[in-house]
């Protein structure tokens, strides 16, 4: 709103405070359709409906809850949801979040999520897509998680990985770093380790409190930022949104906290590259997948360079990509900015990875699948002719075939358009 109100913006925020004080709020905060296909202990795997307009086809997602916070992350609000984008385009969309964490989940470690969790979830995925590789996708600790599920079971049926918003190097963490000398006084024992061995974890409000402080200039002006919002609607439908998500934090298991707490924010263990969990080393140069790596421009939890740490780490990878993209911690995935952004360059990296039989490619890619059919269906014509004529239509195919694809692939690179107006760091900068 301008200084001096002009007529449209005083009516404008008249009719939002009307519908929040009558209807209680702008966001249309109606989660999107869902099927639950598979569960276990602190494991619900969600198949996302399709929607009605578009055929679903491809290769699937997979998308990766962080511990404590809830699925909402994806989900966030009609018009500001990654789940309804992606189901959107048509894309086969699942979940893997971990219900409510209690007093008899404190001896849970990491291993549960590493070991079980997430390698239960990507089979499933993959069998009730009928067999396709999984594209997964996880955010903030999400995304160490798939990271370290990926290095550790290879054989998992893997198309891409994509971690958003996952810092490696916790001595590039504002919050953190100040810290961490003083944290490594006690050698262990503590008032935070007192504390969580007591509550048997990290509770709920303190999880939300945490979140909270890590945007704390935010919530200071937030009351400024609404009375000078008052004529935006999808501004102020966003907050109610990332008020909700934020309401909806999730607890701790008591060991898990210790883990991290110890080897993350204490030992920084992830920086070389390597960490021991249960009784084997795992060892991030053994992921095989493609990586995608997002950090955020404005990340306070994640700052880019702590997210780019591990880019240099994921040297088995066939290939890595890193990008820089608007937004904090939550608004690079699923903020408004994110819809042109981190979603587009999502898409982009989905595509390029997919099987060959993928439904949902770039516009190039587009073409070349529509020719595909076509040459195939004069091949199945030609049962009765010489076997030298049925064996020159698949030679011809062949190079059609591969030729769009390596255009898409090097004119799409990811890091390497030049139109794209967002901060980029692409493969090819990776290497000096």
């Amino acid at each position: 709103m301008d200084l001096i109100p002009k007529p449209d913006q005083v009516v404008s925020a008249a009719s939002n405070v009307a519908h929040k004080v009558f209807y209680g709020g702008l966001a249309d905060l109606r989660p999107m359709p869902r099927t639950l296909i598979d569960d276990g202990m602190l494991r619900e795997v969600y198949h996302y409906r399709p929607s009605g307009k578009v055929k679903e086809q491809g290769d699937p997602v997979l998308l990766v809850t962080p511990l404590a916070a809830p699925a909402l992350c994806y989900d966030l609000r009609r018009g500001c949801s990654l789940v309804e984008h992606l189901v959107g385009e048509g894309r086969p969309t699942y979940l893997v979040e971990y219900g409510q964490v209690s007093f008899r989940d404190r001896a849970l470690g990491m291993e549960h999520w590493v070991d079980e969790v997430i390698p239960a979830a990507i089979r499933e995925v993959s069998a009730h897509a009928g067999g396709r590789p999984v594209h997964v996708v996880g955010w903030s600790l999400g995304g160490i998680f798939a990271m370290l599920t990926a290095a550790d079971s290879p054989e998992l049926p893997i198309g891409s990985l994509t971690v958003v918003g996952s810092p490696v190097d916790v001595k590039q963490v504002p919050l953190v770093a100040p810290l961490r000398p003083l944290l490594n006084l006690t050698d262990g024992r503590g008032g935070i380790t007192r504390t969580y061995q007591a509550l048997g974890g990290a509770p709920k409000p303190l999880v939300r409190w945490a979140f909270q402080l890590s945007s704390f200039q935010k919530l200071v002006t937030k009351p400024v930022a609404v009375a000078t919002h008052l004529d935006d609607t999808d501004f102020l439908a966003q907050l109610e949104a990332v008020d909700r998500f934020t309401d909806n934090m999730i607890a701790y298991p008591g060991r898990t906290f210790g883990q991290l707490y110890h080897r993350f924010v204490k030992g920084n263990a992830l920086v070389s590259g390597a960490m021991e969990l249960g009784d084997r080393t795992i060892s991030l140069a053994d992921i095989t997948a493609p990586v995608l790596v997002f950090g955020g421009a404005t990340d306070g939890i994640a700052p880019a360079p702590a997210v780019k740490a591990v880019v240099p780490l994921l040297s088995g990878a066939r290939d890595v990509r890193f990008e820089i993209v608007p937004g904090g911690h939550l608004g690079m995935l699923t903020g408004r900015r994110a819809r042109t952004s981190t979603w587009q360059v999502l898409d982009e990296w989905v595509a390029q990875w997919s099987s060959d039989a993928e439904g949902v490619p770039t516009p190039a890619a587009k073409k070349t699948s529509k020719k595909a059919p076509a040459k195939k269906a004069s091949t199945k014509k030609a049962p009765g002719k010489k076997a030298s004529a049925a064996k020159k239509a698949p030679a011809k195919k062949t190079p059609a075939k591969k030729k769009p694809a390596k255009k898409t692939a090097s004119a799409e690179a990811i890091g390497a358009n030049p139109s794209r107006r967002y901060g980029s760091g692409g493969s090819r900068a990776l290497s000096r």
